[in-house]
């Protein structure tokens, strides 16, 4: 009896965590699969100019060059962000004005040649940018267009399918007992095929699923991960210029970069919040330097650099969190395998959609079949009633 009472109640967990996030898990599959190809994407429809081709070994520009420009263009806009991409030689360069730069989506981007420090692409604000197509896949992706909430409720429910799966683990166990593995009932009703091909692909795809699953929810913490970690170990690091007034001009870039990279020889900036964004301070440089390692590569040490100074204030070591973040974000997407894993990605993502719309169509048709049987029962037992009240 507690076999069968543990039984229906894996499942019923499995049933209702299954039917309350499947429509969201569909969308996000949906979504995911245009994101697993990002990079080549955006690059394929890339507006702006291309970058110089130059000899190996050309030094760069200068990164207050670089700024110089971005100012130039936006002489009343404050400098936000940099970042140095990993893939072609240019600079992205984040700004706003002062006035709305706590808000993200007032920021805008350009584009500059990493050599020449030419301008080959000014980009809209981050708000115009979320209803471009990849744009409006990333924010369905990932917050559904509401924020935080969007990122809680979305995260609610990749817990939901991870706990679909896991009973879906269970049942698949006690339900092969009585056939073999993988079996495909061919000879039976449309129902019971499409029951042994729903299970025989969620078993397969089991392990990938857990993995987008777990990281996915990983990732939809991130900007509470940020903000907890700003709130207690970065504020505990810049206490001493909490009474300080913000300097009227800050060290140049290069000597800041410079400062961050010495501190850290074995790793190099690929991006940095300037004094006065949200993700700095006001006093301070904030280097995200990583790795040169397949695995360092992908994990982030934040280096705070004075910018009055360009001495090194802390590196401050990223708590645990944060680093299961930032390793559970190239898994999320399989972008740490170039493109044949993006293509597995790619093939798992569509087995989930054909697993998540197989368990739908079972969940319909089992109702259709019970109400069959009821409407059977009533049947019968109506002409016996009527002949009773006779």
């Amino acid at each position: 009896m507690a076999t069968a009472a543990s039984l229906k109640t894996w499942y019923w967990l499995h049933k209702w965590s299954s039917l309350v996030c499947t429509v969201f898990l569909l969308l996000i599959c949906l979504t995911g699969l245009p994101l697993i190809f990002h990079e080549e994407i955006e690059h394929a429809f890339e507006d702006g100019k291309p970058h110089t081709v130059v000899p190996e070994g050309t030094p760069r520009a200068r990164m207050d060059a670089i700024h110089a420009n971005a100012k130039a263009l936006y002489p009343g806009e404050a400098l936000q962000y940099t970042y140095v991409d990993d893939h072609e030689p240019v600079v992205w360069v984040g700004m706003a004005d002062p006035a709305t730069a706590s808000d993200a989506k007032s920021h805008h981007y350009m584009r500059f040649d990493a050599h020449t420090a030419e301008l080959l692409y000014d980009g809209p604000s981050v708000f115009e940018e979320q209803f471009t197509f990849m744009g409006v896949m990333y924010a369905l992706h990932v917050d559904l267009f509401a924020g935080l909430p969007g990122q809680l409720f979305l995260g609610f429910m990749g817990l939901l399918f991870v706990l679909a799966t896991v009973s879906g683990v269970v049942l698949y166990g006690r339900f092969m007992k009585k056939l073999e593995f993988g079996s495909v009932r061919a000879d039976r009703s449309r129902r019971i095929k499409w029951l042994d091909l729903h299970n025989l692909l969620g078993i397969v795809t089991v392990v990938w699923v857990t993995v987008v699953g777990v990281t996915g929810v990983i990732n939809e913490l991130a900007t509470p991960m940020f903000r907890y970690w700003q709130s207690t170990e970065v504020a505990a690091l810049i206490a001493p210029y909490q009474n300080k007034t913000p300097p009227a001009e800050y060290v140049s870039a290069d000597a800041a970069m410079a400062a961050a990279t010495q501190a850290l020889p074995d790793s190099e900036a690929t991006s940095f919040s300037h004094p006065g964004n949200m993700f700095a301070t006001p006093h301070h440089y904030v280097f995200w330097m990583k790795g040169s390692t397949p695995l360092t590569s992908h994990l982030f040490t934040p280096v705070l650099v004075d910018a009055t100074t360009a001495e090194v204030t802390a590196i401050a070591e990223p708590p645990w969190y944060l680093v299961m973040l930032e390793l559970s974000r190239p898994l999320h997407f399989g972008d740490y395998g170039g493109l044949p894993l993006k293509i597995i990605w790619t093939l798992l993502d569509l087995i989930t959609i054909v697993v998540l719309v197989s368990g739908l169509y079972l969940w319909v048709a089992r109702r259709k079949t019970n109400d069959a049987r009821i409407k059977q029962i009533a049947d019968t037992l109506t002409p016996a009633y009527s002949a009773t009240r006779s």
